[in-house]
């Protein structure tokens, strides 16, 4: 049985990875979509604490829902008027057709059945409407990123809970969309050199999931391989680096509207 994480606990510190306003190129993807299918109505499914839905301010109704109370409660003390639900992304509790946007954030691989949750986005998007989700693809391997190398298992993790850019694809395609396509939402590129790497923000056991995954032992283990590697690169006088080379893609798909085939 895979390990997962309780977001009730890690609720009263998610939002520090978001100081600095968070990855640029997301809200720019989603208003960008919102925009081009004249989204009055979205939903964000896994909305965690909200900071995604609270940047599309020109959306009407902005909806979002979430299984962990935890994560809602933060949301609601962001911003009081959100219609926030409690629920899971396989059984979405909308009428079919409510919304023009929905979409999903770097959430897709926490759900149960994530081919579910697109049949489930299919139903709820109006006519004309659009999907969209965002999120790493460690399939891909394009990336690279120090948590892999001084935290092992987690790579491996990754791989087998994140569903790849082209699996997403064919659950659109299977459930209905159109103009299905993939493309670059956000590169992260950054290293941080020596002893700055203790300044990363989600560096703290429950700074991302890939590390609320693990064990308290198996994070301290972590933890002091980076300082036995700061500490040995000192001695020899060399200079350390920690990278963080991240792609973000966007997997969109629309809703036929009967005029486009």
């Amino acid at each position: 049985m895979r390990r997962r994480v309780n977001y009730d606990e890690v609720s009263a510190v998610y939002d520090q990875r978001y100081k600095g306003g968070g990855p640029a190129g997301i809200a720019e993807s989603l208003r960008e979509l919102a925009s081009r299918v004249a989204a009055r109505r979205v939903l964000e499914v896994g909305c965690g604490t909200a900071h995604w839905l609270a940047l599309l301010q020109d959306c009407d109704i902005r909806c979002g829902l979430d299984y962990s109370a935890g994560m809602l409660g933060k949301a609601r003390q962001r911003d009081r008027s959100l219609p926030l639900v409690r629920g899971t992304a396989t059984r979405l509790p909308f009428r079919p057709g409510t919304f023009d946007l929905v979409f999903c954030v770097n959430a897709l691989h926490h759900f149960d059945d994530p081919p579910a949750f697109v049949f489930q986005a299919r139903r709820v998007a109006r006519a004309g409407g659009v999907l969209a989700i965002i999120g790493m693809d460690p399939q891909a391997e394009q990336d690279r990123w120090y948590l892999y190398d001084y935290f092992p298992g987690t790579y491996e993790t990754d791989r087998a809970r994140y569903p790849s850019g082209d699996a997403i694809l064919g659950w659109m395609d299977e459930a209905g969309f159109v103009r299905c396509h993939r493309r670059l939402a956000v590169r992260i590129d950054r290293d941080a050199v020596g002893r700055e790497v203790l300044n990363d923000r989600i560096l703290q056991k429950n700074g991302t999931s890939q590390l609320s995954l693990l064990t308290e032992e198996e994070f301290a283990a972590g933890m002091a391989r980076i300082e036995e590697a700061l500490r040995l690169a000192e001695r020899r006088g060399e200079c350390i680096s920690f990278p963080t080379h991240i792609s973000l893609p966007i997997v969109v798909g629309f809703v036929p509207d009967g005029t486009s085939c």
